[in-house]
This record gives structure tokens, sequence and C-alpha cells, in this order.
């Protein structure tokens, strides 16, 4: 995967940036970096579209960006935030060959249980059609022309899962990492983490433990993504960073040469 471009669809938390009822300073900023929808991206590379998470933002984020063709999906885990958007594939979901949605066994349990129809197993009319491609971690999968290398991701008080893909590297809501991961997320060129806020929190990383595991796996570029309205002001935590690593954004556009760009949001 030599040629290709990730457009960070949403960067913020379960409650994304504002957060409903809020007038802290980040809630009330008029800089466009520090609103922040449900996390989620868009990977394109080799002629192929494949969307990271998909929660319930799914439908403003596709609409900002132009709503292109999505080819496939991977899960990270089954919290609302990341998959609460599956019902609006529905535009990408029709016709003879149903959308496949690579995730775990865990999350293929959760999303069928949850949307029966979308996975045929209701005899209804108009509905989307998803299957589901159930993976195992560590072990490399094919999605179109892309190798998909499923991690084991510490979510607290459960097992996600996180992705390598080529020279990429996609984390989100992790608390801890472990060994097996750290290992084989070594030599990654763009490494996209999690970093919730400054103070520790149980099920995520604080951007000090997310510094350090980027410092353990030296990527050429990190990006921190889902974070809360307690990490701070873009303007005022970016400049504070080691070098090389940034705050991701919604809208923020990067390809395999670290060219930025920004979708008009």
């Amino acid at each position: 995967m030599t040629d290709w471009k990730l457009t960070f669809l949403g960067t913020g938390t379960s409650t994304g940036v504002p957060q409903i009822g809020c007038r802290c300073g980040v809630c009330c900023s008029a800089d466009p970096r520090d609103h922040r929808l449900r996390t989620s991206a868009l990977l394109e590379a080799n002629g192929y579209n494949l969307l990271l998470d998909c929660g319930p933002d799914f439908r403003q984020q596709m609409l900002r960006c132009g709503s292109p063709r999505i080819d496939a999906v991977a899960i990270t885990h089954s919290h609302y935030d990341h998959t609460g958007g599956l019902d609006d594939l529905r535009p990408y979901a029709y016709g003879d060959s149903p959308l496949p949605i690579h995730c775990s066994k865990d999350v293929a349990h959760d999303i069928t249980q949850r949307l029966p129809y979308c996975f045929g197993m209701t005899d209804y009319p108009g509905v989307p059609r998803l299957r589901t491609s159930v993976f195992r971690p560590y072990t490399t999968f094919r999605s179109g022309p892309l190798d998909i290398m499923p991690l084991d991701i510490d979510h607290g008080r459960m097992m996600i899962s996180g992705f390598r893909i080529g020279p990429v590297t996609y984390i989100t809501d992790c608390h801890t990492m472990p060994p097996a991961t750290l290992d084989a997320i070594k030599g990654t060129e763009t490494l996209v983490i999690n970093a919730l806020r400054i103070d520790p929190h149980p099920t995520h990383m604080n951007l000090q433990q997310a510094i350090d595991v980027i410092n353990a796996v030296r990527p050429q570029k990190a990006y921190l993504i889902h974070m809360s309205h307690h990490f701070g002001l873009h303007a005022d935590m970016a400049p504070t960073l080691p070098q090389g690593i940034e705050i991701a954004y919604d809208g923020l556009q990067i390809t395999a040469t670290t060219t930025q760009t920004c979708i008009e949001l």
C-alpha cells in the first residue's frame, strides 16, 4: 500500500465535542478544530475505500466529505459511538453483494442481534444489506487490495480491535497496549492513537500514556484522536506536543507523503 489517503471523519469521544449542556471553553470554542464528531476515519488506497468504524454521526460525516464510495467497513468494537451508524450504510449496501463488515466474533454477535434486519435475518425490503466477516487477532486478512492485521487492544474492561494496514496503524479506545500488539506495530510509519484527556481514565489512555506508546513505537508521524472536551483547546495543546505528534481534527486528510489538507466543514 504505497498510495493512500486517510480522512479523519470524526475525532471525538462518545459524547462528541461540544458536549450537550456544557459551557466550558472548549465546548464554546469558535475554532472548528475543537468541534469533534464521534471517532471514525476513511482509508482510501489502491482504488479501494475502507471505513474505520461507523458511529452515530456517520450520515453527517459522509455528507460533508462528499459521500465517497465505501467498499467495506472495519469495526473496532461494538460500543454505540463506533457502530451507531450501521443502518445509515443504506446508500452503500444495496444490490446483489452485501457490504462486508469486518469485525471480531463478539462484535459480529452484538451487531447482528442489534440490527438483525441488516444482516438478512428478516425478509424485509428496503433495508441495507450487510454481512459480517469475522477476523482473529494478529491473523492478517484481505479486504479488496488491502492486507489488514487485527490487533488486540485493552479497553479497560474488554478487549477490542485495532488495525495495522500496511504503513498505517489505527488504534482507538485503548487503555493498555498488550505486548504482542506493541511488537506487531513496531515499524509503522503513521500511527493514529487515542488520547482522551490530560488526567488518567479507567478505560482510555490519557495524553501522557499515548505519548509513551508513541515513543515506544517511534512512527514517522502520530495523530491523536478520540478526545473529550477535557483534552483542552486545539490551539493551546498543539504547541505543547513533542515533534512528530499532531492533534487530528475532523476533516483532516493525510497521505502517504504526509501531505495534509482539510475538507471544508
